[in-house]
């Protein structure tokens, strides 16, 4: 059995789990980060020497980061479906991927960690209003991708979807206003209707 460590609370906890329940894998998950700890503890750091979550044990596999561990479960379980068996679809899920890690996620973090992870009193409005600044263009920038086909990869859903949609999830949970993008709302909705979804896009911040 997939066994994985991380708490739900991480946006990159959360793309694993949604990855193993689109595929149908049996998953044992063991809370780890935070305020649950592990991750500072020997064993665990001998299996992931960044001290991060999420990690997963498949066998004799261990892995971590998480849109590898994404692309890895979908390359083992669903080649040809999540992960795309033609060459110009699988890279450009790969790239958007890539940009939901060191574009997109960058960009939102700082709002993020304001609103959620800072108590009332101590948060820095300013770091807001840059995190939003960083972020809006990128919204619509999505929006107008979306534009022109239903799903991050083209015409159907694929492992593009899953960190893109958790940082969709992220952003729009913040207690902020939010411009109206057709587009990009209707293909998370869509993404929301999944049932691998479920226990992931419906969970509060925290």
């Amino acid at each position: 059995m997939l066994h994985l460590w991380g708490r739900i609370s991480s946006i990159n906890v959360r793309k694993v789990v949604w990855a193993a329940q689109e595929l149908g894998l049996p998953l044992q998950r063991t809370d780890a980060g935070g305020a649950f700890g592990l991750v500072r503890e020997a064993p665990y750091l001998a299996r992931n020497p960044n001290g991060l979550v999420p990690l997963i044990e498949d066998g004799a596999v261990v892995l971590w980061e998480s849109n590898t561990i994404v692309r890895y479960l979908c390359a083992k379980h669903s080649h040809g479906n999540l992960y795309p068996e033609d060459l110009p679809t699988r890279f450009s899920a790969e790239q958007w991927m890539d940009w939901q890690q060191t574009t997109f996620n960058p960009a939102g973090r700082g709002a993020f960690m304001q609103w959620v992870r800072t108590p009332a009193d101590q948060r820095n409005a300013a770091l807001i209003a840059q995190s939003v600044a960083a972020t809006e263009p990128l919204l619509d920038l999505l929006d107008a991708h979306l534009a022109r086909q239903p799903w991050m990869a083209g015409e159907r859903f694929t492992m593009a979807d899953l960190p893109v949609g958790c940082e969709i999830h992220r952003w729009w949970g913040l207690p902020q206003e939010r411009a109206q993008r057709p587009h990009l709302q209707r293909w998370y909705q869509a993404l929301c209707d999944r049932l691998g979804a479920r226990g992931v896009l419906d969970q509060p911040l925290a």
